[in-house]
């Protein structure tokens, strides 16, 4: 039941409507967090989606250029935000004010399968459910800071921060992450176990406390210990949390610390729904179609439900809808399943007039639906359940740019090509994969950093600026070890001027 707070919020006919499909997304088994709609103007929503969604952030002058672009896109016809949606518990949803009753209902039932899938998915398990009172704080910290060290400092910084947000380990949050206390503890007692100091050589057993005392071994231990440290790299394994090692190891001000903590907690907070962009888009689709069409459509509503549920699907060249994939995969898995193409018999039948005929009436769609809604993301949703007769039939193939044509092209319809593509381009966000590999680089205190390259080289300027952003945090040297046209490459910036240097 909504709260006193949700029906303050909404006028008396669009509380109704809200307890419409509230009801009926219930009845489908959806299973949300309570949520709390608020109605606003163009202006409104334009600032809230210029703030990610929230309606506080730290100051900085992005959010601005963001509320600029959006004003100018709205002005200018090229874009309409229809909904608005926050991973919080309660759940805060913004409905246009503007917005005719058929689209209102649309937006409800999409926004309650957004919350549905945020409540459920296992990739927002470990996400702050409070992250609104969260980003507050976070305002509050950062303009606190900027009260004492101005806000061309504070600006500056948070240029550079935001430049590295994405150099996390998104797979992080699901496993239990020892703090650098334990961690230093467990290999100091490891070396204790380890290193055996016997002494000076004695037949004589009796005599053996007086020739080698307690106090004696254990100054040779520690000479020991203390010499396989200076051996050993570090860190001593990749470390895919760039932000994480910069805050335990960087020669960080205070402040900076502070403002770089704040900035790797929101790019976590934010990463899971760039996990699952594909299946999350998808699954709002799904269900604000199947409510629209099947129970909160009336009939001269048709028309115009038509007009806008085909403009969330429309695919523009150049770009990937993941309304349209992400829905047509669901509305796939579910018929699959409905029919029993599925299990051993099914993958191994290779009559195609067979597998287009079959039809077990097993009935477990929706069953399914709901299993795969809890346990993918969006790389696991494309890789098991992306299939030929899927591609084929949604008319999939990878394309490029031709420069002398100036044009779109295809380059292959072939099934494979076309998966490998899409999981490229989800792995890591399609972004390059990038450890600290030794923090004391050739002996010098310098940072490495290694490329994990999977075929596609990195963009020099980006590379360039990343470098410069780092090593104005880490005060030394940083270095990046990559490919470039099939030779290793070391890029290296000194704080003042980029080198470049093949590896032989």
């Amino acid at each position: 039941m909504p709260s006193a707070e949700t029906a303050r919020l909404l006028p008396p006919h669009l509380a109704a409507l809200r307890k419409e499909i509230e009801g009926y997304a219930r009845g489908y088994g959806l299973d949300f967090f309570e949520t709390i709609f608020e109605v606003v103007g163009f202006d409104e929503m334009n600032m809230v989606a210029a703030y990610g969604g929230f309606p506080n952030r730290y100051p900085h002058w992005r959010w601005g250029m963001d509320y600029e672009q959006l004003s100018k896109g709205y002005e200018y016809g090229l874009s309409k935000i229809y909904e608005l949606v926050i991973n919080n518990n309660p759940s805060y949803a913004y409905l246009l004010e503007a917005n005719m009753d058929v689209d209102q209902k649309l937006v409800m039932a999409h926004v309650f399968g957004h919350v549905d899938f945020f409540k459920n998915n296992f990739s927002f398990a470990h996400t702050n459910r409070k992250m609104i009172d969260e980003m507050a704080n976070h305002a509050t910290r950062v303009r606190r800071i900027v009260d004492r060290v101005g806000i061309e400092k504070v600006e500056t910084f948070i240029d550079r921060a935001l430049s590295l947000e994405n150099l996390i380990d998104q797979h992080r949050p699901h496993f239990r992450n020892p703090s650098e206390r334990e961690k230093t503890a467990a290999r100091e007692e490891e070396e204790k176990r380890a290193i055996e100091v016997h002494g000076f050589k004695n037949d004589r057993e009796y005599m053996n406390q007086f020739i080698n005392p307690q106090s004696f071994l254990d100054e040779q231990r520690k000479k020991l210990v203390d010499e396989r440290a200076k051996l050993k790299k570090f860190p001593e394994r990749p470390e895919r949390d760039v932000l994480l090692f910069l805050l335990e190891h960087a020669p960080l001000e205070r402040w900076e610390a502070d403002v770089l903590s704040v900035i790797r907690e929101e790019a976590y907070y934010f990463a899971p729904q760039g996990q699952t962009k594909i299946m999350n888009e998808g699954w709002a689709s799904y269900w604000h179609s199947k409510i629209m069409t099947e129970k909160a459509l009336r009939d001269s509503e048709i028309i115009d439900y038509a007009d806008h549920h085909s403009g969330t699907m429309a695919t523009r060249p150049g770009s990937l809808n993941p309304y349209k994939l992400g829905i047509e995969l669901w509305r796939h898995i579910e018929e699959r399943w409905n029919k029993g193409q599925f299990g051993k018999e099914w993958d191994e039948c290779d009559d195609l007039r067979a597998r287009r005929a079959w039809d077990k009436k097993t009935g477990l769609g929706r069953q399914k639906i709901f299993e795969v809604r809890k346990h993918c993301n969006d790389i696991t949703f494309i890789d098991e359940f992306l299939t030929p007769e899927f591609a084929m039939q949604q008319q999939l193939f990878v394309y490029d740019f031709n420069e002398k044509g100036a044009s779109w092209q295809i380059l292959t319809r072939e099934f494979a090509a076309v998966k490998g593509k899409l999981l490229q381009q989800l792995t890591n966000f399609g972004q390059p994969l990038i450890d600290v590999t030794d923090g004391n680089y050739e002996n010098r205190g310098e940072l490495l950093l290694t490329h994990r390259h999977d075929g596609v080289d990195l963009r020099p300027d980006y590379a360039n600026d990343t470098l410069a952003n780092l090593a104005a945090m880490w005060r030394r040297p940083v270095a990046l070890e990559t490919m470039g046209e099939g030779k290793k490459l070391i890029l290296r910036f000194d704080g003042k001027e980029h080198s470049e240097r093949k590896l032989e």
